[in-house]
């Protein structure tokens, strides 16, 4: 990625990294650039072009946290519904951020996976992805997940006709169809679930993202439209995120008696071992 880090932002990653507890996956819906380009009566595509920037600033300080999986939503379904002129922009400054950023991406082991409706895109899209996923695909260092003609509710209808599918043809028995197969059949079933939500720009909505995986999710929403959001603003998110107990619908005692269990098992496997 262009975007460099400073020292003092390289400082802050590094404290902020020892401390633990860092997302294993960060999601981002990405918001704000409009408003960014309006405040100074520039068009909007100025706001989306402008948001590169962040987005390289963002892979750049999850690499540098040790994050393992990052989620862009970088185009949803609905966005279809904006106008001509600005979604060809947005599926050419998709394109050249490909061309420009993929090798850059392999030269630091960060792999390149997409989700969404892929073949609704156009040829160029597609064949761009396509090289980039397949360049990266080795890597592992961090997966950098695009969803691009994505919509949750899209997501979700096509995991039931999957299912019905397989159902269809014998392969899977009603008393089958569980919390886990319907995992399974997601687009991101090869990820784990989101643990940090974040959204820019101070909306407090889901915006139609990752319903299924983010029940669980912790949610952070800033401010910051998306075109000024950088290393230290996703810092605030993960600090954040830091201070909360994930209690996955139990109580505070519950997670204090599995974390003594963990430890006494791990123990007990330590001594087996030796």
């Amino acid at each position: 990625m262009a975007v460099k880090l400073t020292h003092s932002e390289i400082k802050l990653i590094e404290e902020t990294k020892s401390k633990g507890n860092i997302p294993h996956h960060i999601a981002i819906i990405m918001d704000g650039n409009g408003r960014w380009a309006k405040k100074r009566s520039l068009p909007r595509v100025a706001g989306h072009q402008r948001g590169v920037d962040s987005v390289r600033a963002v892979v750049e300080t999850c690499v540098g946290l040790g994050v393992q999986y990052l989620t862009l939503y970088t185009f949803s379904t609905e966005n279809w519904k904006r106008p001509k002129d600005e979604v060809s922009t947005l599926m050419r400054l998709i394109v050249k951020s490909l061309q420009n950023e993929t090798n850059e991406l392999n030269s630091n082991n960060i792999k390149l996976t997409t989700i969404g409706d892929v073949d609704s895109l156009p040829e160029i899209v597609q064949h761009e992805l396509k090289q980039a996923v397949t360049k990266t695909e080795h890597n592992t260092k961090m997966t950098l997940n695009l969803a691009l003609s994505y919509s949750g509710r899209w997501e979700l209808v096509e995991a039931v006709k999957n299912i019905t599918a397989q159902a269809t043809a014998g392969n899977i028995k009603l008393s089958d169809i569980s919390e886990e197969l319907i995992s399974k059949n997601l687009t991101t079933s090869e990820m784990p679930d989101p643990d940090l939500l974040i959204r820019s720009g101070g909306e407090f909505r889901i915006s139609n993202f990752l319903l299924w995986q983010i029940a669980y999710s912790e949610i952070f929403v800033s401010d910051v439209l998306w075109p000024e959001f950088r290393c230290k603003h996703l810092i605030e998110a993960v600090k954040d995120y830091q201070k909360r107990e994930r209690r996955f619908g139990l109580v505070s005692e519950q997670l204090s008696d599995n974390l003594e269990k963990n430890i006494k098992n791990a123990k007990t496997h330590s001594k087996q071992l030796a």
